[in-house]
């Protein structure tokens, strides 16, 4: 009994300290994100390409796989 009071009795107090620290959080300005952003929209065109290159190795190698098994 005295362990489950212990346990309880934690949870009564760090409940009001877990809601104080997210109303502090909620309350901050916004971040400028927009670097991040752009940065990402610009990388996309080159991964894009490296995503192609990947897929065009793989298929060629599949079929030459393919290819030789017939032989």
């Amino acid at each position: 009994m005295k362990k489950y009071l212990r346990k309880v009795g934690g949870v009564v107090v760090s409940a009001p300290l877990l809601l104080a620290g997210t109303a502090a959080h909620a309350s901050g300005g916004g971040v400028d994100v927009s670097s991040v952003t752009s940065a990402i929209g610009g990388a996309s065109a080159p991964i894009a390409a490296i995503g192609a290159a990947v897929l065009v190795v793989l298929v060629g190698i599949k079929v030459y796989k393919w290819i030789a098994r017939a032989m």
